[in-house]
């Protein structure tokens, strides 16, 4: 666990020592620090590779004894593992492949360390032990920031849990997803993931539990509201217990919380540095700083219909000037609901409606389907002929549903997948019917699983599902006819 640990803290103090922001006295003894891993540990390629960029200086002859002593450690390796498959059980030929694993993660040959986990996979046949293998692809992937690795491991580490595992194990991957959704920008499923691991964090190899709580708070607090921010994170005794260790998080959180934004804006200052050269939070630095902010301006607005630039800027401690330029970005954003009235010095708020919210949202959506299904309509044609239930065999079961209001209907087809929306103005009841709709589409309806009737009259028509837009468990088989592609 040392190890894996001191692995995360060597990729940290590489990446300190190429950000631009550093002062150069800090990276001097980052350096001397990256070098001393560097060289304890034999990393060969890692070596090269700092000093190609210019991070460290070349000495030849280190090079030259670390390929030396790597070499001399890798023909033990082979030779252990050859005297375990000849002479040992399954056991120990495991043991032996794993221990070449972790050789090639400890000097940092990344594809040499991935193919070599896979032979040793296929050694193992306990599943507890396969999502080990899995936590030593997450940590050789966090070391290179790799994330199409990061996801991929996830998601296998998810199917062996179907198979069986542990709980701690289990608790483990929380962290690395957490970890990896908040370095991809999903803050709200890392808040989730976080929070869910306070009480049973185990997952030292990543970071300090001070750190997990630092990523843990900072992702809550643009993604938690008020009431759950405050029963999860502020009165939390796991949390209560370090936040104290970490500078400013304390003010920032609390200030926050009690409206305090002069000492909001000075906590928040304060931790910009740690946000700026955390090498998981940094590349959303700017982003985060926005969100921040607009959560902290809106609860303020929140309490008012109107409210002078003046009280506001005095309320946080900064010029009118400051305030009126911010607030100007974030509306003009669609962050803020509020206009300024320059003239009188006022703002005014605009609560949204959420009911007008919704019904713009569908009219966009509408128009998106619409120039979907005008596509659609160029790659084929569909048959619009009006049919009527006599040319089909006679309902011998129950009745169709009745269906009145705004269904959705998804249509399956050769070459895309696609949405249309069917609207029934009366209630809608017969055995089987078919209907004409200005996307000239033939639709023929019935009950779900007893249409077998009819299979033979519907031989050649498309299944497709209606779901009702405001109950979605509420849905009606439907069939559609595709006619020839369009030359």
């Amino acid at each position: 666990m040392e190890n894996e640990a001191a692995t995360q803290q060597l990729a940290h103090k590489i990446f300190l020592l190429k950000h631009n922001d550093v002062p150069d006295i800090e990276k001097v003894s980052l350096k001397e620090d990256v070098f001393t891993a560097v060289k304890a540990d034999y990393m060969v390629p890692l070596y090269e590779t700092l000093v190609a960029d210019g991070v460290l200086e070349l000495d030849q002859g280190l090079l030259d004894s670390m390929r030396t002593r790597n070499d001399q450690e890798l023909k033990k390796l082979d030779d252990k593992i050859v005297d375990a498959e000849e002479n040992l059980g399954e056991s120990e030929v495991r043991e032996a492949h794993l221990a070449k694993s972790l050789f090639f993660i400890r000097i940092g040959v990344k594809e040499k360390s991935l193919e070599q986990l896979k032979i040793t996979e296929t050694k193992t046949v306990a599943v507890g032990q396969k999502m080990d293998l899995v936590f030593y692809t997450l940590q050789l992937a966090f070391f290179y920031m790799d994330f199409d690795l990061i996801s991929k491991s996830i998601e296998k580490a998810k199917n062996l849990f179907e198979e069986g595992g542990d709980w701690e194990r289990k608790n483990r991957l929380k962290v690395y997803e957490g970890l990896y959704c908040m370095s991809t920008r999903d803050f709200k499923k890392a808040a989730s993931l976080f929070l869910d691991s306070i009480s049973t964090f185990t997952t030292y190899d990543l970071f300090t539990y001070d750190t997990f709580i630092f990523y843990t708070v900072l992702t809550s607090i643009i993604t938690l509201d008020r009431v759950t921010l405050k029963q999860k994170v502020v009165d939390a005794p796991e949390i209560l217990t370090v936040i104290g260790k970490i500078p400013h998080l304390t003010e920032f959180l609390n200030a926050l919380y009690e409206c305090q934004y002069k000492s909001f804006f000075s906590g928040f200052a304060g931790l910009t540095e740690q946000i700026k050269f955390d090498r998981y939070l940094h590349p959303h630095f700017r982003f985060y700083m926005r969100e921040v902010r607009t959560v902290v301006y809106s609860q303020f607005l929140e309490s008012y219909k109107s409210v002078t630039i003046e009280a506001m800027a005095k309320a946080f401690g900064v010029t009118v000037e400051f305030i009126d330029l911010e607030l100007s970005r974030f509306i003009s954003a669609g962050k803020l609901h509020c206009k300024i009235d320059s003239v009188a010095g006022v703002l005014e708020t605009n609560r949204p409606d959420s009911k007008n919210a919704l019904y713009q949202a569908t009219i966009k959506q509408g128009d998106f389907l619409l120039n979907r299904i005008q596509k659609l309509s160029q790659v084929i044609d569909l048959d619009y002929t009006f049919c009527t239930t006599k040319s089909l065999p006679p309902r011998e079961e129950e009745e169709s549903p009745s269906l009145s209001g705004t269904y959705l209907v998804r249509l399956f087809n050769p070459y895309d997948n696609h949405f249309i929306v069917v609207t029934f103005l009366q209630p809608f009841r017969q055995a089987l019917c078919c209907c004409h709709f200005p996307s000239r589409i033939v639709l023929f309806f019935g009950m779900q699983g007893k249409l077998a009737i009819y299979k033979k009259a519907l031989a050649s028509f498309f299944r497709v599902d209606l779901f009702h837009e405001n109950n979605f468990h509420e849905s009606v088989v439907a069939y559609v006819r595709v006619l020839s592609p369009r030359s």
